[in-house]
């Protein structure tokens, strides 16, 4: 993961296990090998890079995240994305989230998110392939609130007792698009929506990281309802405890945001918790994504994951 110093550029950690802000870069610009192989190392070691103060439009989004990896086609892009520039995805929260499947914002999160440590999610974690890593870029911010919060699922995993460690090595989930929401009485959009997208793998519950061989905790409670081969009672135990391991404050780094701000961050070695602090607040909150593709994770024991269901390997 080592990488030579580039003059100019400086790595600066921004908490004890995760998050770094790299200046002295200009993201836009033609990055010689030596840049890239220094952002590169800075993301696998501290699994999320910060940038500010960036000037870039959707060409340059892409192009900078092809220096990283191939980029993802997503297969549906929100309203807001624009159009000629299929890898970019943007999320434009007030403009988008309000009414859709007939559920203003609040109603919406409050029916996905279960339980407390239900935001926390990886993207795209019910694939069989879940992206290698997102870069997130920020145009429109709201004056205060809208911070995102990332974890390190490598500290995670080295922070449980060896006993633990050696009980979840073996073990594996369900991740499925969807679980844990309370469908509206009558019609319900969003069931169908799901019904008709559904996708769900069966995953490693330790997945080891193909570049720095470290193994994570691949855990979130987005995603993940049921552990395999145990109880639902069992599951639902074991679960609770993995995920409140996995979001640790002293596992976290929080980032606030302005329009310009760019984050990088390792989705095979994180989750991350969008806010839900400043929809009431009526600033918009505009974010252009472009996600790397990412290989099937692989367990302790060398075994790949399963698909149980919707979009195979490789096709988006």
């Amino acid at each position: 993961m080592a990488a030579e110093q580039v003059p100019g550029v400086e790595v600066r950690p921004a908490a004890g296990f995760i998050g770094a802000e790299i200046t002295g870069v200009d993201l836009a610009q033609d990055l010689g090998e030596d840049v890239v192989a220094l952002i590169r190392a800075a993301v696998l070691r501290w699994k999320v890079v910060f940038f500010r103060g960036q000037r870039l439009d959707h060409a340059a989004h892409v192009a900078f995240a092809r220096r990283f990896g191939e980029p993802v086609v997503p297969g549906r892009r929100g309203s807001a994305s624009p159009a000629g520039v299929p890898e970019v995805e943007t999320t434009a929260d007030r403009l988008e989230l309000g009414g859709r499947f007939g559920m203003e914002h609040e109603e919406w999160l409050r029916r996905r998110r279960h339980t407390l440590l239900r935001g926390w999610h990886c993207d795209h974690g019910a694939r069989i392939d879940p992206p290698a890593a997102t870069i997130l870029r920020a145009e429109t911010v709201p004056p205060y609130g809208g911070d995102t919060t990332w974890s390190n699922l490598a500290a995670a995993y080295a922070g449980l007792s060896a006993p633990v460690r050696e009980f979840v090595d073996g073990l594996r989930a369900e991740h499925r698009l969807g679980v844990g929401y309370q469908p509206r009485p009558g019609d319900d959009s969003y069931v169908r929506h799901l019904l008709d997208h559904q996708v769900a793998s069966l995953h490693p519950l330790v997945r080891v990281h193909p570049e720095t061989g470290e193994r994570m905790l691949f855990v979130n409670g987005y995603y993940v309802e049921q552990i395999d081969g145990l109880s639902r009672a069992e599951s639902a135990a074991v679960l609770e405890m993995l995920l409140e391991q996995a979001v640790r404050p002293e596992y976290t780094v929080r980032f606030r945001w302005e329009p310009g701000s760019v984050a990088f961050w390792d989705n095979r070695a994180t989750v991350h918790l969008a806010p839900s602090d400043s929809a009431h607040l009526g600033h918009p909150r505009v974010m252009h994504r472009v996600m790397l593709a990412g290989e099937v994770p692989v367990g302790v024991d060398g075994k790949p994951s399963e698909p149980v269901t919707g979009t195979e390997a490789g096709r988006w």
